[in-house]
């Protein structure tokens, strides 16, 4: 999985520089191409000789290149060459560094440039690694989309045992493996998310709207495509940026909504309906800003199209179709009839009554209900590992 992939290993200052040796002997093993950014401290526990060797590629480690010419190492340039970048060991300093958006090295300036997948591999002292500090910047870290590989239990240098052990090479490079595995589990795929709120217009200004973000829409639409699909997300009114390689279709209104998403409904072998939708529009959209004149005002709605519903009948074989339910009481009973009503091939659940869950959130804790009624339950997750478990069952359809 791992030939001719572009790996941009970075090294920052901590004993376990050592285990970087042997993680590009293995890279380079599985025939990936390995150049090496070390931050200036790295270089104090191995040699950039020693890494350059065996990557057979120069190493960076300033800004500006130390042979007297002035030229300086272009930063963008080495974050858009990687397939991956791969940062091990991932020192307390260089993970608050980053979770925090400082720039003061040549690996944060390439962190914060990358494109790319990017693999943290902490490691330090136990008592670092379980610091509420380090704890917050890790997962600060997940929710901008990276993935740490946790450190291990084990011997520390300090003569202590504990977690804190920069995972082992081998670990390291599975993990890599199965990362690129993944990516080509749905290859071939094209895949249809909706995402985010819709807004129904009463005047020019003002709107019936709700609580949605588009976080898990937008997650799922990048698991997607971190799996090998081509991924089209048809997103209600956000602030989110689309993610890297997904096609983005703005809407406003639930009737916008469902003239994209069944406009080639066909065309789709994936389906995932994650907006939230409004129920209801107002029969009529006041041409000029609406006055607070009376005591009362009543306003006259009326239904919206059930997109769910229209796209369950569009349904055929060989497309899987998901929706979500959010409720508030008789979850189950709500989500099953739900999922037959709209004949989908499962539904993801989300409770009101679990904190941490719903709309705004980082995190969700959800329930999968499959069309033999199984139910799968997970633990409270951020939204962008909950988007994985969500495909994950996508990719286990497809494999029954």
């Amino acid at each position: 999985m791992l030939r001719n992939k572009k790996i941009l290993l970075g090294i920052c200052g901590s004993i376990a520089a050592y285990k970087a040796a042997f993680l590009i002997r293995l890279l380079v093993k599985e025939e990936a191409e390995v150049k090496v950014v070390m931050t200036t401290s790295a270089s104090e526990f191995i040699t950039p000789l020693t890494l350059s060797t065996l990557s057979k590629n120069p190493v960076y480690t300033d800004f500006v290149k130390n042979d007297g010419t002035g030229q300086w190492n272009n930063h963008v340039e080495l974050a858009l060459w990687a397939d991956i970048v791969l940062i091990a060991p991932a020192s307390a300093n260089t993970i608050a560094k980053l979770a925090h958006g400082f720039c003061d090295n040549l690996l944060a300036a390439v962190y914060l440039s990358a494109k790319c997948p990017i693999f943290i591999a902490p490691a330090m002292d136990l008592d670092m690694y379980k610091h509420p500090a380090s704890v917050q910047n890790l997962e600060r870290l997940k929710k901008y989309g990276n993935r740490i590989i946790a450190a291990e239990h084990g011997e520390l240098a300090s003569g202590l045992t504990g977690q804190g052990r920069m995972a082992e090479p081998e670990t390291v490079v599975k993990l890599l493996n199965d990362y690129f595995a993944n990516g080509k589990k749905l290859l071939g795929k094209k895949a249809l998310v909706t995402a985010g709120p819709t807004y129904e217009l009463l005047d020019p200004v003002r709107f019936i709207g709700n609580f949605s973000t588009g976080k898990m829409g937008y997650a799922i639409a990048e698991a997607l495509r971190e799996y090998g699909a081509q991924v089209t997300l048809v997103s209600g009114p956000s602030q989110l940026q689309a993610p890297v390689g997904v096609e983005l279709v703005k809407v406003t209104t639930a009737a916008q909504m469902k003239e994209k998403t069944l406009e080639h409904f066909s065309d789709f072998d994936v389906i995932v309906l994650a907006a939230a939708v409004a129920d209801y529009t107002p029969i009529e959209v006041a041409a000029t800003k609406l006055k607070k004149k009376e005591q009362q005002f009543n306003l006259a709605l009326t239904k919206t199209a059930d997109i769910a519903l229209e796209a369950g009948k569009l349904k055929k074989n060989g497309q899987v179709l998901a929706g979500f339910a959010l409720e508030t009481d008789h979850e189950l009973e709500n989500a099953k009839a739900k999922r037959e009503a709209k004949n989908f091939d499962f539904i993801v659940l989300n409770s009101l009554q679990d904190k941490g869950a719903g709309f705004g959130y980082d995190t969700n804790k959800i329930s999968i209900i499959d069309k033999n009624n199984k139910i799968t339950n997970f633990e409270l997750k951020n939204k962008k590992e909950a988007a994985r478990d969500i495909v994950q069952t996508i990719i286990t359809h497809y494999n029954q």
